[in-house]
């Protein structure tokens, strides 16, 4: 199964994560599938690949719980009306 989650990047203190679709089964610093985005929570600047980020989505790939809050910040989902997890969704409304 493939995920869209945060691999760590930068120096010591100074963490910078790449947003990227990975196998569930690979470590936080393995081998990524494919970069879709990065986030800098020192600065709080997030750039995210929209079409790479959709077509992940449309193939079954699940955000991890930081990366679905990051791409919500943004009103990703809002914009484009992907839905990939009814469990989500009933949370979010009660």
């Amino acid at each position: 199964m493939v995920k869209l989650r945060l691999k760590r990047c930068g120096r010591k203190q100074r963490a910078i994560y790449q947003i990227v679709a990975m196998d569930v089964r690979s470590r936080r610093e393995g081998r990524d599938l494919r970069k879709v985005g990065f986030y800098d929570p020192i600065k709080n600047q997030t750039y995210s690949n929209v079409p790479a980020i959709l077509d992940f989505l449309k193939k079954g790939a699940q955000p991890t719980g930081t990366v679905y809050n990051i791409l919500s910040k943004e009103e990703f989902f809002k914009q484009f009306r992907v839905s990939f997890d009814k469990k989500r969704k009933e949370k979010q409304e009660s």
